[in-house]
């Protein structure tokens, strides 16, 4: 709980309206102290810290101008939107945040009234928040719409092609660019912030409007000051390419700066149409190790805030190198043996493993920015002109360029290799972020095959198999650590579409597929059961389930990926198809979003842990406990 005499202003605020009637220099010192409460309470918790605080300012001056949430605030992505549940009635929460029942780390529309759209996948703010406008506008209710989205979102397509139906559609709509990629530029001084105001003002504005009107009868003045306008603005601000979008543009103006902050958002709400507000922040802003190393402290798991490093924790279930590791490793030993072969990612170069090829083979590495569609299409148009291209992506991303993907590549059976990281579920960041469906959207696509490595060593002779594949392929494998299978540097093509039998055994069979597989033997060495590596869903090894099927009564599918059109259903069909007549379970996630929290966790509420597999396999064998189906097994044998 907060100490009110640490936070004597900052504890006087239970919602924004606490906000209204602070002075200006009273804002001034509630954001010094949010930062400071801010910095405390991540470094219990762990979150995202250097965007939140480059925040701070601007979303005090939201909450303070606009009624919210009659106003609609939309906020892009949410890794800056710490200071916003702080000041909305979720500050005495802010210690389980990203915990398994505790809070969203993203705004989540069920979790508070101001969330007014859920969000984890960046750059749908601004259709999000025009979306609001047009409501409001078609239901005659008078409300703003304000979506914030930070530069790097700006690279994707979808925001550009809200902007441009926003400019076309004249909705009254506030989009406020925070732009925190880059250093104050000399613009954002006192004569900047003159201009800014002036710019925005409703003195300006009206006397622009009434000029537009009267000058309209004379067209050749009327063009004339229309460049002398915007060549007087382009001396002191940016490229007026929004303006050509359809939108009045402002700034760029100091996003740190309190009170002209407060003073231009005031100006704002007084003009109709379309308006860009280009505010310039800083991230980690205030706490002086974030500004230091804005990327490391990005995202942070628990720290000791005097010293802005990361607390002792539990010692790591492996020693060996991460699924992500395994990754980086293996490209930049591929890519200096085969020249041909090109690292792409969608902006997330160190999450990816590619800070080490990035050195290595500058040339041959495309960070296409948060441009996930681009990345898969600029990846086919490389393997047209027989280039081996590797776009290293997370599964959750990899879904917004599903179209490019059976496009783009599969139709045309390009050699496209997919490394898909985070695989399954991921923990904290919750149910935008799990990597729950790519089995299912991925294996029903003719040329695509999907493989799911057991294990670190296995998976870098599946991203090597997979390289050698003529076609597309997608390598899935979970974040972080395997079971700890020693790395082998040679690399082994493996026996395509080909399962493998890691315990035999007898009465049931375990079909497992990937991060599945270590719990699956275990369990299987307990009953004495038979336990199968899937390794590849497609192509599916239909002539080791036929064998399987025939010498076992029951089979029992795993997978870390939802039971609908999973890997368990592909074994479905093939068991129809060859009119085998066993009995199976399919055992994965559920047809449900999951929660936040530890992966650990996730995995025990979705039954997928070896305490929960061995209660459904007791239960499908109607033997009520798992001691039962042992002496099952072995009468049978």
């Amino acid at each position: 709980m907060l100490n009110k005499n640490d936070y004597p202003l900052l504890g006087n605020v239970q919602k924004p309206a606490d906000l209204k009637d602070l002075s200006t220099d009273q804002l001034v010192e509630l954001a010094a102290e949010l930062r400071t409460y801010l910095v405390n309470s991540v470094a219990e918790t762990g979150g995202h810290l250097g965007a939140s605080l480059g925040t701070v300012e601007l979303t005090i001056a939201l909450h303070h101008v606009f009624n919210t949430p009659h106003d609609r605030i939309v906020w892009d992505v949410g890794h800056q939107t710490y200071p916003h549940k702080i000041l909305t009635g979720r500050r005495d929460q802010m210690n389980t945040m990203r915990k398994h029942g505790g809070l969203a780390g993203f705004p989540k529309r069920s979790e508070s009234e101001y969330d007014t759209f859920g969000v984890g996948h960046s750059s749908t703010s601004i259709s999000a928040a025009l979306g609001m406008a047009l409501a409001a506008e078609l239901k005659g209710e008078e409300r703003n719409a304000i979506a914030v989205i930070g530069d790097g979102a700006m690279t994707a397509g979808m925001a550009f092609e809200a902007l441009n139906n926003a400019g076309d559609q004249k909705a009254n709509l506030i989009v406020i660019l925070n732009d925190n990629d880059m250093s104050i530029s000399p613009n954002v001084g006192a004569l900047n912030k003159y201009l800014t105001r002036i710019l925005s003002s409703r003195t300006y504005s009206g006397a622009r409007e009434g000029s537009k009107k009267l000058l309209r009868h004379f067209p050749p003045v009327m063009e004339f000051a229309k460049r002398t306008e915007e060549h007087m603005k382009g001396m002191v601000v940016p490229a007026t390419m929004f303006e050509e979008l359809g939108f009045q543009y402002f700034g760029p103006v100091d996003g740190h700066d309190l009170p002209n902050l407060v003073k231009v958002l005031n100006n704002l709400t007084n003009i109709q149409g379309p308006i860009l507000l280009h505010a310039v922040t800083q991230k980690g802003k205030g706490y002086k190790f974030a500004e230091e190393d804005a990327l490391a402290l990005h995202a942070v798991t628990p720290f000791d805030p005097a010293t802005g490093k990361k607390k002792s924790g539990e010692a790591k279930k492996s020693s060996g190198p991460t699924y992500t590791e395994v990754f980086g490793n293996w490209l930049c030993d591929v890519a200096a043996k085969d020249e041909r072969v090109v690292g792409i990612t969608p902006a997330m170069r160190e999450g990816s493993g590619l800070v080490e090829f990035e050195k290595q083979f500058p040339d041959r590495y495309f960070d296409v920015g948060i441009a996930e569609q681009h990345s898969v299409t600029l990846a086919a148009g490389l393997a047209c002109e027989d280039m081996k291209p590797v776009v290293a992506i997370y599964s959750t991303f990899m879904q917004r360029a599903y179209d490019q993907i059976v496009h783009d590549v599969a139709v045309q059976n390009l050699d496209v290799l997919f490394a898909v990281d985070r695989a399954g579920l991921v923990g904290p960041d919750g149910p935008t972020h799990a990597g729950s469906y790519d089995i299912s959207y991925l294996r029903c696509l003719p040329n695509m095959a999907v493989l799911a490595p057991a294990n670190e060593n296995e998976c870098r002779q599946m991203l090597h198999t997979g390289l050698q594949h003529k076609g597309p392929v997608a390598v899935r494998y979970p974040r972080g650590t395997g079971p700890g299978v020693a790395v082998e540097q040679e690399l082994t093509t493996l026996p395509w579409g080909k399962a493998e039998i890691v315990n035999a055994g007898g009465g049931i069979a375990l079909l497992a597929f990937g991060s599945m597989v270590e719990t699956a033997t275990i369990i299987g060495k307990k009953l004495g059961a038979t336990v199968v590596n899937m390794r590849f869903v497609v192509p599916l090894d239909e002539a080791m389930i036929k064998e399987i099927a025939d010498s076992h009564d029951h089979l029992i599918t795993i997978e870390e990926n939802t039971i609908a059109g999973g890997a368990g259903s592909a074994i479905n069909e093939c068991i129809h198809k060859l009119n085998l007549r066993s009995r199976v379970l399919n055992i994965g996630l559920p047809n449900s979003y999951d929660e936040h929290g530890e992966r650990d966790e996730l995995l025990a509420q979705c039954g997928l842990d070896q305490e929960g597999i061995e209660q459904k396999i007791a239960s499908f064998l109607d033997t009520g406990e798992i001691s039962a189906v042992t002496e099952k097994i072995t009468a049978t044998q």
